[in-house]
């Protein structure tokens, strides 16, 4: 199998590269790569790239992900989430390629407190959730077979993340203050890339099993009961640890206003994704714990 991986130096892509080498040949390409071009601000570029490389499978890693900042550069958020993969999955199409993408919960309005299904109605509060509804729509609308994966919380123990600005806050403060209104599901890189790795395989055998699924680790927790957890954790993984942080008060989303809404109700229902590709998605202790282990 020949596997473009797109955003290969992201939290997810980095993760990727470990996963799909088991399948065939990898070429991995970011923005800044040399041999072709990954760029995504470089819509042409990076078709050209794919016509190069003819792949079987197109793993889309890359994205802007910084949700306020896309506040302010609207057109730039949209040309790396929506436009440029719309161009991808064009050439996916015309060369029959599968392309997998990676969405996000942010498409949702956040409101009520049910685990969202793929079919529930949409309504991004943000330029982020917005653009990336777009991108999905595109790939949608190219006529390309395709895996889109909607996720939340995204987490590695590579480069930063919550547990790990947690730990250093718990250790510089006596009190900390976290937001509890907001719920979800921390999801590792690593088993969005374990079960992308799983679903390409699938889907060779089952074409008729592509398209859009929901894919976050079981149960769910807010931001306050996350780092309570966090802090539990690496008192018992390294007793030795300083930890100054005698309390964690919970306050609403808000006390920390920021350029962009974040939806409140981040729960997605993966149901869909456990039956269609026999999987068993664990709890999201678990990769936390193992990411802790990892850090500490």
């Amino acid at each position: 199998m020949n596997i473009l991986l797109l955003g290969k130096s992201g939290q997810v892509g980095w993760e990727l590269q470990r996963s799909l080498s088991v399948l065939g040949q990898v070429t991995a390409l970011d923005f800044d790569s040399s041999d072709h071009c990954g760029d995504f601000s470089q819509p042409e570029g990076v078709v050209a790239a794919v016509r190069a490389i003819q792949p079987d499978v197109i793993v889309n890693a890359a994205a802007h992900t910084a949700v306020d900042k896309a506040e302010s550069e609207p057109d730039f958020a949209r040309l790396l989430n929506a436009t440029t993969p719309g161009r991808v999955a064009q050439e996916a199409k015309a060369i029959g390629a599968l392309l997998v993408h990676y969405s996000t919960d942010y498409v949702f309005d956040g409101s009520g407190d049910a685990p969202r299904a793929e079919d529930a109605a949409t309504g991004p509060l943000s330029v982020y959730g917005a653009t990336k509804l777009e991108g999905e729509q595109l790939i949608q609308q190219s006529g390309c077979q395709h895996l889109i994966l909607r996720t939340s919380w995204v987490y590695a123990a590579r480069g930063g993340n919550f547990a790990k600005t947690m730990l250093r806050l718990a250790q510089e403060r006596e009190k900390l203050t976290v937001i509890d209104d907001q719920w979800g599901a921390p999801t590792g890189a690593d088993l969005l890339a374990d079960v992308t790795a799983h679903a390409i395989r699938h889907l060779r055998q089952r074409p008729q099993d592509a398209g859009l699924y929901h894919c976050a680790a079981a149960g769910e927790t807010n931001w306050h009961a996350y780092a309570k957890y966090v802090i539990t954790q690496a008192r018992q993984a390294q007793p030795a640890i300083q930890i100054k942080a005698t309390e964690m008060a919970p306050v609403p989303t808000s006390s920390f206003p920021t350029p962009a809404r974040r939806p409140h109700n981040s729960r997605l229902d993966c149901t869909r994704l456990q039956t269609t590709f026999g999987l068993t998605l664990p709890p999201w202790q678990q990769g936390v714990a193992r990411m802790l282990a990892e850090i500490l």
